[in-house]
């Protein structure tokens, strides 16, 4: 593993009964870079991303983890509350459907400050405080403090998810299709915001998505996924614009006659 390598991934593999999700997979990522999966529905796209986050144990392979001390963790070998410990400080991960990250019968403002509260922070008016700060930076009406979750639209609960998930500042951020499902007006929005945040924090993110216009705007690089393999990666424009695997070529072929 690089010595500025901020998480490293070798030899990748994982099968489900007969169906192989991964196969040798290699992936690096540094501070600050934003990786994108892309690939279509079955590549095994988010299957990488659960075991690059430590959510799936692989059947070979190793994930490593740089920490701010600059000690090597392996993912896999960790105690689960040490890995727990992880996702609750330095790491965030960011749903599809914000339900799965959200407690629906909480506030809002309880919602972003339940994540403060789990690193220790316990003085009420810094955690109001800084929910209010956490909704004006997503574009939530700070009237809508304590607001259940339930009342808000797709577009606002997303925005609500990736509030509690950076108030913390993590250093790395995992994105599952964070914009799908939404309207094309809401998604561009949605988009926006993500972009900012990364580049305002100088997160890491490793962001899985189908959709090959969300990967450009957001990604520093790209790795296409194709049966469980990473058939092409590269700087996201150059892969994009002059794509070398037939399978890339494909996608962006399609992309273009869409």
């Amino acid at each position: 593993m690089n010595e500025d390598t901020l998480l490293s991934a070798r030899g990748l593999t994982l099968s489900f009964g007969h169906i192989t999700a991964l196969a040798d997979v290699d992936i690096d990522l540094w501070p600050g870079e934003m990786l994108a999966i892309v690939g279509e529905s079955g590549s095994g796209k988010t299957t990488l991303l659960n075991v690059l986050s430590g959510r799936l144990q692989p059947d070979a392979g190793a994930v490593w983890y740089r920490d701010p001390n600059g000690h090597l963790l392996d993912l896999h070998a960790m105690p689960a509350p040490a890995l727990r410990a992880l996702h609750r400080s330095d790491w965030g991960f960011v749903h599809q459907d914000p339900k799965q990250n959200l407690r629906m019968n909480v506030s809002a403002g309880g919602n972003v400050g339940e994540r403060l509260m789990a690193q220790g922070v316990r003085h009420y008016g810094d955690i109001r405080g800084q929910a209010l700060e956490w909704l004006r930076q997503v574009e939530i009406d700070t009237d809508r403090i304590d607001d259940l979750p339930r009342t808000f639209s797709g577009g606002m609960l997303q925005r609500l998810q990736i509030a509690r998930t950076l108030v913390t500042h993590p250093r790395l951020v995992f994105m599952d299709e964070p914009t799908g499902g939404l309207d094309v007006s809401v998604q561009a929005r949605l988009l926006d915001l993500i972009r900012s945040l990364v580049a305002q924090l100088q997160l890491a993110a490793v962001l899985v998505t189908h959709d090959i216009a969300v990967a450009r705007l957001l990604a520093h690089r790209i790795a296409v996924m194709q049966r469980g393999r990473v058939v092409e990666t590269g700087l996201t424009d150059q892969v994009l614009d002059d794509p070398q695997h037939p399978y890339t070529q494909l996608l962006v072929s399609s992309v273009l006659q869409a």
